[in-house]
C-alpha cells in the first residue's frame, strides 16, 4: 500500500484478509502507546479477527507479559529488532493469535539508547516464524505514531500475502 494510504482502510483490508483465513491477531505495543490496536478494532466487525493487545510502555512490562528476555535487553536495547521480534512472539503465545505485531522505537522528542528519534522496529509473527522491519521515519512525534501503524498493518498483510 502507498505510503498515504489510509489507515482504516488498511485496518479494513487487514481484517477481511484475516476473516477470510478465519485468522485472529492480536497486538504488542510500545512507542505506538494503543494506537495500532485502536485501529485494528475501530474496523467493522473486528471482534472476529482481533484478539486484543498489551501494551508494554514499560521495559519491565515487556519482560513480565511478553517474555523479552533480560538478556535481549542488556545486548540490543529495547529498541531493537530482536526486542520487536520476541515482543511480536510474546503476545501470540500471551493471546494463543494466530498472527500477532509489535511496535517498538522512538517516537521522539529525544533519542533513547543511543538511537534517533524515528527508529522503529515492527515484528510480526506467524506459524512460518518471526520477522522484523525496521524504519527510519522522519516527522513529529505523532506522525512517526501514526506511520508505525500503517507500517505494521503493511508488514502483517506482507507476511500474509506473499
Amino acid at each position: 500500500m502507498p505510503d498515504d494510504a489510509d489507515p482504516q482502510v488498511m485496518a479494513a483490508t487487514l481484517h477481511a484478509e484475516l476473516l477470510r483465513r478465519s485468522a485472529m491477531i492480536a497486538t504488542a505495543e510500545s512507542l505506538t502507546g494503543g494506537a495500532l490496536g485502536d485501529l485494528l478494532s475501530a474496523a467493522p466487525g473486528a471482534s472476529d479477527t482481533y484478539l486484543g493487545g498489551v501494551v508494554s510502555y514499560a521495559t519491565a512490562v515487556k519482560r513480565k507479559l511478553l517474555g523479552v528476555s533480560d538478556a535481549t535487553v542488556r545486548e540490543h536495547g529495547v529498541v531493537s529488532a530482536e526486542c520487536a521480534a520476541e515482543m511480536a512472539a510474546g503476545v501470540r503465545r500471551l493471546l494463543d493469535a494466530d498472527v500477532a505485531v509489535s511496535t517498538t522505537g522512538v517516537a521522539g522528542p529525544t533519542e533513547q539508547e543511543g538511537k534517533p528519534v524515528g527508529t522503529v522496529f515492527i515484528g510480526v509473527a506467524t506459524d512460518n516464524g518471526v520477522s522484523t522491519t525496521c524504519l527510519d521515519l522522519e516527522g513529529d512525534r505523532p506522525s512517526i505514531r501514526e506511520r508505525t501503524c500503517r507500517e505494521a498493518i503493511s508488514a502483517v498483510l506482507a507476511a500474509l500475502v506473499p
